[in-house]
């Protein structure tokens, strides 16, 4: 009764919204602008893609980041005018954003920032890329963020978005590596880059990509892979996923991480001066040189490996080094750099918002962890940038919401009835999606939902010209009753 009592007290009043008038009526509105968002799903993502490493600069050289970090703007949502933008915009035309990435700032110092110029791919995703950000020898952190601001058009401020954490290093490590080292290996199932460069120019530099479903290697696009220990493949022709971190002479499988798109199972070798090192059992560190060779080959051979030419992927066919056996002599073509890489993804919608203020923070949710059961059951949402502003909405259905700290919220799960008036004789579950949405009618979707898992219960009396049902129609839920012991609710969490 505390909570509620207290979160009841937070409730934002219609003076605290700064720039919206006629509150009252948003508010009475809320809800069914609620279900035509769940409806039209107008929202916009800002997604940034990057390396998890960074070499650094000495002197007057620039390493540029490689492979360059990367921002996709997907969603309808970026088509919609906010409620307060809709009668100033109407005639406008032209890019709707506009971009600026730079390092997060040092004590004392203004970022440098670099303007991204946004282009419409295939799949209507914005997508713009930072080609020339480093980090000189002059910052001496050893860790850094990168910082993306974003401008509408008129020149409101939509907000600032930070990357994930990227470790700076000097060069790539040429020891054997530790696994004490373990933020310098590559483990199975991370995300990974791949590229090339032919004469070490970089000019010359490809990267691994998907077009249309096809491996590609792209001189300006680059795609994220996830690497997958595969050693034991199963009756079905897959390759379960393993656990462990990934060392040269590996059976691995590479996936792309948005196309779902999949090379046949190689084996990785490591490469020093243009040779495959064929004995080698060691980890994979960041910015290694490494191979890709495809198995099945016949004795005495090089073995065929992963390849490109121009802007294809092919094969190319090596040959064993006279003087040793344990070395297959390649092309600057086979050659490729492995790096692991990160990402974050942040969503919103303007559609329904009433306010100027910018969209960020942006709180993310990362798990779900509920309590209790039956009549009380409470979900506590554990996430970053949180604050006492935000409520959780089931659907359409707000939940009386308590603020803990900026990791963490705790609601009150709303009662099934408010989902449907025949919810006592419920058959089915009752899947909702969790979003947040902040005092000014900002909306936050997620990933996660809820699911409602209906308690057995003896349906009504019929009327006497009603048909009867059968006799086992009921024998399924009763088994599924007497299965949760009266548990019901139950959590989905996306993979």
């Amino acid at each position: 009764k505390e909570a509620k009592h207290e979160t009841a007290s937070r409730r934002p009043r219609a003076g605290d919204l700064d720039q919206c008038e006629g509150i009252p009526e948003l508010r009475e509105h809320e809800v069914h602008s609620i279900q035509n968002f769940m409806k039209k799903r107008c929202e916009q993502t800002v997604w940034i893609l990057h390396a998890k490493v960074a070499q650094k600069s000495y002197g007057n050289e620039k390493r540029f980041f490689c492979p360059p970090p990367c921002v996709y703007l997907s969603g309808p949502g970026w088509r919609v005018k906010p409620v307060q933008d809709q009668a100033h915009q109407s005639a406008e035309t032209g890019p709707t954003v506009c971009g600026y990435m730079g390092l997060d700032g040092v004590s004392g110092s203004a970022p440098e920032t670099q303007k991204l110029n946004f282009e419409e791919q295939p799949d209507s995703r914005e997508f713009g890329c930072a080609k020339t950000l480093y980090i000189s020898d002059a910052d001496k952190r050893k860790h850094f963020r990168l910082m993306l601001r974003l401008v509408l058009r008129g020149g409101r401020e939509l907000g600032t978005f930070h990357s994930r954490l990227i470790k700076v290093i000097s060069k790539p490590s040429q020891k054997k590596q530790s696994l004490k080292n373990t933020d310098l290996c590559i483990s199975s199932g991370s995300k990974i880059s791949l590229f090339n460069r032919l004469r070490s120019q970089t000019v010359s530099t490809r990267y691994l990509s998907v077009e249309d479903g096809a491996f590609v290697a792209s001189a300006r696009q680059w795609a994220a892979f996830t690497l997958h220990l595969a050693d034991e493949p199963c009756s079905k022709g897959d390759f379960p996923p393993q656990e462990g971190y990934i060392r040269y002479g590996s059976l691995v499988q590479l996936v792309c991480t948005v196309t779902g798109v999949t090379l046949p199972p190689m084996i990785i070798r490591k490469v020093s001066k243009q040779c495959a090192l064929l004995d080698v059992d060691e980890p994979i560190s960041q910015l290694h040189k490494c191979a890709f060779q495809f198995p099945g080959d016949t004795p005495g051979g090089g073995g065929t490996y992963l390849c490109l030419a121009t802007e294809k992927v092919v094969r190319f066919q090596a040959s064993l080094c006279p003087k040793e056996a344990n070395r297959a002599l390649l092309n600057d073509s086979s050659c490729w750099t492995i790096i692991g890489t990160e990402s974050v993804e942040f969503s919103f919608s303007t559609s329904l918002a009433c306010t100027r203020e910018p969209v960020t923070p942006v709180p993310l949710i990362n798990t779900l962890e509920l309590s209790g059961g039956g009549d009380v059951a409470t979900l506590e949402l554990h996430g970053e940038n949180f604050h006492s502003g935000l409520k959780v909405w089931f659907g359409d259905v707000e939940a009386e919401t308590m603020y803990r700290s900026p990791r963490s919220l705790v609601c009150v799960v709303p009662d099934v009835a408010a989902f449907g008036s025949d919810w006592r004789w419920l058959r089915t579950p009752i899947t909702v999606p969790v979003s947040l949405l902040r005092a000014d009618a900002l909306f936050y979707p997620s990933a996660f939902s809820f699911t409602y898992t209906p308690e057995y219960s003896a349906r009504p009396r019929l009327p006497n010209d009603a048909h009867e049902p059968a006799a086992d129609a009921d024998a399924l839920l009763e088994s599924i009753h007497h299965e949760f012991t009266r548990t019901n609710f139950h959590l989905f969490c996306p993979s």
